[in-house]
């Protein structure tokens, strides 16, 4: 018979290993490509197309870029209900980078 994931943890896991699990869980959540980010707000490529007036098919391409301007990497994730932030990280401080919000305003569509 199977046994549900949770049931077993938490008969296996201590309380600190069980929450060091969840702590990395939400971490991973956090992590994910353009078409999984799609996937999570539960979009399909036609409506992220549709919203950005474009084809199915240049969605599957743009998910699948490694290298793309940043006013696209905007536009895909305010069309997905998100708002795009560029922040530059360093050993001692965290630096929002606001140049990139300016130009927003100038190339919307």
């Amino acid at each position: 018979m199977a046994k549900k994931f949770r049931d077993l943890a938490a008969r296996t896991m201590t309380a600190e290993q069980r929450a060091r699990a969840a702590k990395r869980a939400q971490a991973l959540l956090m992590e994910m490509s353009l078409g999984q980010l799609r996937k999570a707000r539960e979009l399909s490529q036609l409506d992220m197309a549709e919203k950005l007036k474009t084809t199915q098919s240049s969605i599957s391409r743009l998910e699948h870029q490694a290298d793309m301007y940043l006013s696209t990497l905007r536009e895909y994730v305010e069309a997905s209900g998100g708002h795009l932030d560029l922040i530059a990280r360093y050993r001692d401080t965290e630096i929002r980078l606001t140049q990139f919000a300016d130009l927003a305003s100038t190339y919307s569509t």
